[in-house]
């Protein structure tokens, strides 16, 4: 009689610890590489947003879209009447619904929003004012800063121009505005991984951030600039990062996040670089040479 060949228990063991050991070992390289491919098309995205918003500029006379994002909850963007933006078309409709707690309008209201919005035109693919890794249900991930025709801050106006740094205009209405520092060096659009009203907020003449540094794809997020790139920004200190990644869960009460203080140097520098490709220039003498 011949006998039947198997594995003992042992050997079975033994197989299951090696498969186990090899999955531990690639789960986190496979994790990277599919971060990476999300991380390029939420660039990709912000390219092309970036491409119709000097579009934009190109049939307006140089000057460039309304930054903030309308806030009338039912899905349009009208031209507003008077204001900083009177005859200014927002550039994306209103897509938030009650941000502070946290509850979203529908998702086919928040994509008629951004049909109704000034870029539109330049830009007829909802999925790319999304992040692939942004917050479920939400249609809109990406916000215009402050400077860039958005709301003004403290110092950064006068009357209804861009007040001056030296040669720096802060609160920009028309491109040709932005030279010192020039157009490779100053945000348009930023990943805040979630619908937010609004511009992104950044304080001029304060040391301390007024929106939280939203951290996204690791321990940055994806931002482009005036002169039409895109890049990767790393953030660094520990609160920094800590609280960016607060600030991107859904449905989370933001008000402690806003107004965040640094105190590390580290987290200094994260808000000087930050602050200085919103404005071109810091408003204030720094506590840290800033490095950037």
């Amino acid at each position: 009689m011949c006998k039947r060949k198997a594995f003992t228990l042992i050997e079975l063991l033994v197989v299951i610890a090696i498969i186990a050991i090899l999955l531990a070992i690639l789960m986190p390289a496979l994790s990277r590489v599919k971060e990476q491919g999300k991380r390029a098309a939420c660039l990709s995205n912000l390219k092309q947003l970036q491409l119709a918003w000097s579009m934009y500029a190109d049939e307006n006379d140089d000057k460039i879209v309304n930054g903030e994002a309308y806030g009338g909850g039912d899905g349009t963007a009208p031209v507003p009447g008077s204001g900083i933006h009177a005859g200014e078309q927002w550039w994306t409709g209103d897509d938030v619904g009650d941000f502070w707690a946290g509850i979203n309008l529908s998702e086919e209201m928040q994509k008629r929003a951004i049909r109704a919005g000034a870029l539109w035109p330049y830009c007829k693919n909802e999925k790319l004012y999304r992040c692939p890794t942004g917050v479920r249900g939400e249609m809109r991930t990406y916000t215009i800063t402050d400077a860039m025709n958005g709301l003004r801050r403290d110092g950064t106006y006068s009357g209804s121009v861009g007040a001056r740094n030296g040669r720096t205009v802060l609160w920009i209405k028309k491109r040709t505005e932005i030279s010192v520092p020039g157009p490779a060096q100053r945000i348009v659009f930023l990943d805040e991984g979630r619908i937010t009203p609004d511009s992104y907020a950044t304080h001029y003449v304060n040391e301390r951030w007024w929106d939280p540094p939203f951290v996204r794809h690791g321990d940055g997020t994806n931002v482009s600039f005036a002169d039409g790139h895109a890049d990767y920004w790393k953030f660094e200190g520990k609160k920094t990062l800590e609280t960016g990644k607060l600030a991107a869960v859904s449905g989370l009460d933001a008000h402690p996040l806003h107004q965040m203080q640094p105190v590390t140097e580290d987290e200094f520098q994260d808000l000087y670089r930050m602050q200085k490709a919103v404005w071109g220039k810091l408003g204030y003498t720094p506590r840290y040479p800033p490095k950037n």
